[in-house]
């Protein structure tokens, strides 16, 4: 049997050192093919564009969290590597500083196709010693990150004093005792100390969550309908989301285990964008569909069988949330033969979102340093994380800033040349303003 292909997860909170990292390992002179993938939280992706990129291939998933829907995106990438697998000899993968590392590395033990190709190299995770402490008492996805690594890469150590450092250290073995903790500024750190870990302890994951390899899905409920030919009618009322996705599974046989087999099939559907579905459209089986539940009232969607049929009904959410219900054209309710609950989708504090900023033009520089430096002054306590790349007025460089609250580095990046100038900047914390954020990015254009 071919050896699998080594995977390492880099994690760490917004702001950590997660890209100084990736670049560090890209620039080193190791004889090592790497493909990378990336992860972002929000609308618009700028890490891309901050990572040097050499002979590697890098992939970028920008439409949600990894731990999220966005999980069936990378096991559809890394099923295309090992296609290919000839061209490089190992992965990195990189999560966003939002992302939970527990649901990624339970990819690598659940799904047989990654089991069969892949292997689970290790969990490195960042630690920004200047702001943890911030974060680390508010945020489930900074703790997890800290109780499921491999290797901990405390890092920014100059920026905090030795009894900062000392308390850091304290809670980092709190939370995970195991884990070797390396002290570090601008992430360096001794290229055998970070790839080859040496493989993910399961035993201490288990220990730390038990449910660890009880999967998770981006679904909440399916139920099994046997539908005799006619027409019918799935009926919702207002619930919590503005929409509500909707997966319809045709199935040959009843059972438990058969809705549970299809969730494996759906699950990487429900990775993709839905087809926002009007009401009173038709019902497509086989496709992931956004229905739209009114303001008021209900809305209804058509499903109409020549055949009979037996279907399994994926749902977002549990059907009581929207009073949902699938009528027969006499009014009676079809029937639903067996229903099955699944771990729900992992969420975040809904507070903490995402504001991108791209457009064309260019910034005077003076206004745009000292709007950036304001807004960090003024708001950087709720601005985890701020970067970009912006183009400059008289300036043939690419302007490259990133922050971390109210730390704020820029530097000068890669030529222009020929290429299109663009400014493209991402704002991640609690509470943004986005028309705030657009007004004063606004008058820095020249």
């Amino acid at each position: 049997m071919t050896s699998r292909i080594p995977v390492t997860v880099v994690t760490g909170f917004l702001g950590s050192g997660k890209t100084t990292l990736l670049n560090r390992i890209l620039g080193e002179a190791h004889g090592q093919r790497i493909a990378v993938i990336e992860n972002e939280f929000g609308e618009v992706g700028v890490d891309q564009d901050l990572v040097i990129n050499a002979e590697e291939e890098i992939f970028e998933m920008n439409n949600g969290c990894i731990c999220c829907t966005v999980r069936g995106d990378l096991i559809r990438i890394l099923g295309n590597l090992a296609k290919r697998r000839d061209r490089f000899d190992r992965v990195l993968l990189e999560t966003t500083g939002m992302a939970d590392p527990g649901p990624v590395a339970q990819t690598f033990f659940v799904d047989d196709e990654i089991k069969e190709h892949f292997e689970l190299d290790g969990i490195l995770t960042l630690v920004d010693a200047k702001h943890l402490l911030l974060h680390l008492d508010e945020s489930d996805e900074a703790l997890s990150q800290i109780a499921f690594a491999d290797r901990l890469l405390l890092n920014k150590i100059d920026l905090v004093t030795p009894g900062e450092l000392a308390e850091v250290k304290r809670r980092l073995q709190g939370i995970n005792a195991m884990a070797t903790i390396l002290e570090v500024r601008m992430a360096e750190a001794p290229l055998e100390a970070l790839l080859g870990l040496g493989g993910f302890d399961l035993q201490r994951a288990l220990q730390a969550r038990p449910e660890f390899l009880q999967p998770e899905y981006p679904f909440e409920w399916a139920g099994l309908y046997d539908l005799k030919p006619g027409r019918y009618v799935l009926s919702l009322a207002p619930g919590p989301d503005p929409s509500l996705d909707l997966y319809l599974l045709p199935l040959a046989e009843a059972g438990g285990e058969a809705l549970q087999h299809g969730a494996e099939q759906v699950f990487r559907h429900f990775s993709e964008p839905a087809e926002s579905l009007a009401p009173g459209a038709t019902l497509q089986p086989r496709q992931l569909l956004a229905l739209q539940p009114p303001a008021t009232g209900r809305n209804g969607y058509v499903l109409t069988l020549d055949a009979p049929a037996m279907f399994a009904m994926y749902l977002q959410h549990q059907p009581q949330e929207f009073e949902l219900r699938l009528m027969q054209e006499d009014g009676r309710e079809a029937a639903l033969l067996l229903e099955q609950k699944f771990n729900g989708a992992h969420s975040h504090d809904d507070s903490v979102t995402s504001v991108a900023i791209e457009a064309e033009g260019t910034l005077h520089e003076k206004l745009f340093l000292a709007w950036i430096g304001t807004l960090l002054r003024r708001q950087g306590q709720d601005i985890f994380r701020s970067k970009g790349i912006v183009s400059l007025l008289g300036e043939e460089h690419r302007y490259v800033f990133q922050g971390v609250h109210m730390l704020l580095e820029g530097a000068r990046g890669e030529p222009w040349g020929n290429e299109p100038r663009f400014n493209r900047l991402v704002f991640i914390g609690r509470n943004l303003n986005r028309d705030y954020l657009e007004e004063g990015f606004q008058l820095c254009l020249v």
